[in-house]
């Protein structure tokens, strides 16, 4: 062999052997290549869909919570157009399929649809029955929908709940275009650095080492941090470290777009936050951000020992507005109340108050003393309270329209009253409403008492319930006779209530307590049928009873919330008795109240041939021009003009006035609460028409009203 063939044979093997080499170290480049391209792309893919994800869980979870707490009173006073409203508003979002609003039982209530097909239909997914007995938050998943499911309850009263879900489509769809985006700039990223190691393959060895360290800087350590990142994230940390990128290449492009994602979605999520603790009408902070300062507040007195209060604010009568007016001039009215109470709570330099709206016409404070002011805390919310009510109780003028609205308050004190949130809120509550029954436009501090009182009113209530059912309910008839002689005409009926343990109910308790809830409805309408009975029947049994009327006292809330002209036409249909026999009576304060719902019902009602008295005239400051708007048939004069007639003169003239006025305008006048006979004259010779009294006649049942219509004198 000769040397040079040799050598060259050497450097041949050497070469061929480095050629192998390389290839097989370019082999192992592109075999590394891509094992990292798959670890990226799948690390990428857990990252955006996990992102992606948490979005999703964020934001079901804000707009369930946020829809729970807006949809409170709403289901509590069962008001579908604002359920509706509030409804269609979350399915107006993106990715919201569907949003479902339910009762206790599972049944819907509300679809956001006009016609609510679905109203009163079970819910029959897979997932309906663990979302029915859940009381907390529930976020499930089931086909290609991300169930979020809210309870809604006041206190311990559980109303309902409401399902929104959204479809994880677009969660998909989002997701592959991201990974198709990353594979494909990963593959130029490989495309790229494959293409230098071809056109530099005599240094590939060098080239390699430098790519591979290249490949670990730029790319694997890049996505590896984007990927703890995604986690931190996901964690709720929108803080977290990036790679620190200053070029624009893939990587630095990707990174740069994850750190403006990841502002988006920390600006998203503080975005939700504000929604969920702010109310969107005023701005003021929502029950939610309220409870949780009160619960903050609590919980640092246990550290360092503070007083505060807590003082809770209902518009008396608000609903007239949106009845009236409408929700626009309603919404407005309540941003003007809430800036006038803050002007109020800025304006006093010895406090520092967190005002929030509970939702509807409520409002709460929650009050503490500043430092260095020398006046009991008590006293200083006395003071705040009293300004209040002044500066609210001032007219408001909206749309054209003036307002003079009262405000109700109710104040409880930390640690007197109460040393928890949930106790605090509830005393605080349970003062505002000992407020509106001791007359409105006031404010009072809790006592126990007031609990005591709220829970009689309740246990009258439950009592009330099922009460005519089982006979406990009855009907008695005050005589009525025409002065001028003593001829008996007609017949108050009044209804009584006999408690099995507590004997006879005071009727002025328990039809407060029911007028405060639905009962009345029922217990109107049932009033209106078995007088109008009892009077046909009374005229079967006897002759006298032809031309005898009967007096049926109407309730504000019948007029306000109720068909009261349905109800007394079908009365009058299902017994027969003529329209002109009955007598409705309504009060002077209904009128003033209600004057607007008064003369529409009583136009259709006179238009019938059903009369119309104003009773407890006198009491209501109501003056002439109410009797022109709502023309009635007749007044009955309160008896506690009558009471005093013989001894008073003022009262003398003003029932001589009431008797003048009522002749000249063409109505009847009738005078309550007769119990002498000495008052019985001095009412003849002032030629009043007909009167009602113990002198005249008790309350009787029906058969004894038979018997004394045989008789027909007093």
């Amino acid at each position: 062999m000769k040397p040079g063939r040799g050598l060259q044979a050497k450097f041949l093997t050497t070469v061929a052997i480095a050629v192998l080499v390389i290839v097989i170290v370019l082999a192992g480049l592109l075999q590394r290549q891509r094992a990292m391209q798959r670890e990226v792309i799948v690390l990428g893919q857990q990252s955006i869909q996990a992102l992606v994800l948490e979005r999703l869980r964020v934001q079901g979870r804000a707009v369930g919570l946020l829809a729970a707490d807006e949809l409170v009173n709403p289901l509590y006073y069962f008001d579908l157009e604002s359920i509706g409203r509030i409804v269609r508003g979350v399915l107006n979002q993106p990715d919201v399929e569907y949003v479902t609003v339910y009762d206790p039982a599972g049944m819907v209530i509300h679809d956001g649809s006009s016609d609510i097909a679905s109203y009163g239909q079970p819910m029959l997914d897979p997932i309906a029955g663990d979302v029915v007995n859940s009381r907390a938050l529930l976020l499930r998943t089931h086909a290609d929908i991300f169930d979020v499911s809210a309870p809604i309850s006041i206190g311990d009263q559980r109303l309902g709940g409401v399902r929104i879900g959204y479809s994880l489509e677009s969660v998909r769809n989002y997701g592959e275009v991201a990974n198709k985006e990353l594979e494909r700039r990963i593959d130029q990223i490989g495309q790229r650095y494959l293409f230098g190691i071809v056109l530099l393959l005599a240094t590939l060895v060098f080239l390699g080492l430098a790519i591979s360290v290249v490949m670990q800087r730029t790319l694997i350590r890049p996505v590896r941090r984007l990927a703890e990142a995604a986690r931190e994230i996901e964690e709720g940390n929108f803080s977290a470290a990036l790679p620190s990128r200053h070029n624009s290449d893939e990587i630095g492009q990707l990174v740069h777009a994850f750190a403006r994602m990841t502002r988006g979605i920390s600006r998203h999520d503080r975005d939700m936050r504000h929604m969920a603790n702010t109310d969107a009408l005023t701005g003021l902070a929502n029950r939610r951000a309220f409870r949780e300062r009160l619960e903050e507040a609590v919980a640092r007195s246990s550290a360092a020992p503070c007083e505060f209060a807590v003082v809770f604010a209902d518009i008396d009568d608000f609903k007239r507005v949106n009845d009236t007016f409408g929700h626009d001039v309603g919404d407005e009215l309540l941003c003007r109340f809430s800036d006038r109470i803050n002007d109020t709570i800025n304006a006093d330099a010895d406090i520092d108050a967190l005002l929030a709206r509970l939702g509807g016409d409520e409002f709460v404070l929650l009050v503490r003393r500043v430092d260095g002011v020398d006046r009991d805390l008590r006293q200083v919310v006395s003071v705040l309270a009293g300004t209040l009510v002044h500066d609210l109780s001032k007219p408001l003028t909206v749309a054209g329209h003036t307002f003079v609205l009262g405000t109700s308050f109710g104040i409880a004190m930390f640690p007197q009253d109460a040393q928890s949130a949930s106790l605090l809120m509830k005393n605080g509550d349970i003062a505002m409403y000992h407020s509106k029954h001791a007359g409105k436009n006031r404010f009072s501090f809790y006592m126990r008492e007031m609990e005591i009182s709220v829970e009689r009113r309740l246990r009258v209530e439950q009592d009330l319930h099922g009460a005519w059912e089982r006979g406990e309910l009855t009907m008695v008839y005050q005589p009525i006779f025409s002065l001028s002689d003593a001829r008996l005409v007609g017949a108050e009926a009044l209804l009584r209530w006999e408690h099995p343990l507590h004997g006879s109910v005071d009727p002025a308790m328990f039809i407060d307590v029911a007028e405060r809830s639905s009962l009345i409805q029922s217990m109107g309408k049932r009033v209106l049928h078995v007088a109008c009975a009892q009077l046909v029947d009374w005229r079967q049994r006897s002759p006298a009873g032809a031309e005898l009327f009967i007096a049926v006292n109407v309730s504000p809330v019948q007029l306000r919330d109720g068909d009261l002209s349905a109800q007394v036409e079908s009365a009058l249909d299902s017994t027969g008795l003529d329209a002109s026999s009955l007598h409705l009576e309504i009060t002077e304060t209904t009128m003033i109240g209600d004057g607007e719902a008064a003369a529409l019902a009583f136009a259709r009602l006179r238009d019938v041939g059903v009369r119309i008295w104003l009773d407890d005239f006198g009491t209501g400051f109501s003056g002439l021009s109410h009797l022109r708007r709502i023309p009635v048939d007749g007044v009955k004069i309160d008896r506690s003009y009558v009471a005093d007639v013989l001894d008073d003169a003022d009262d003398l003239a003003l029932v001589t006035a009431i008797i003048t006025m009522a002749h000249a305008l063409g109505m009847s006048a009738i005078a309550e609460g007769v119990e002498q006979r000495a008052q019985m004259e001095i009412l003849r010779g002032l030629n009043c028409d007909f009167a009602q009294g113990f002198h005249l006649g008790a309350p009787i049942d029906g058969e004894a009203f038979a018997r004394l219509l045989a008789s027909g004198t007093p």
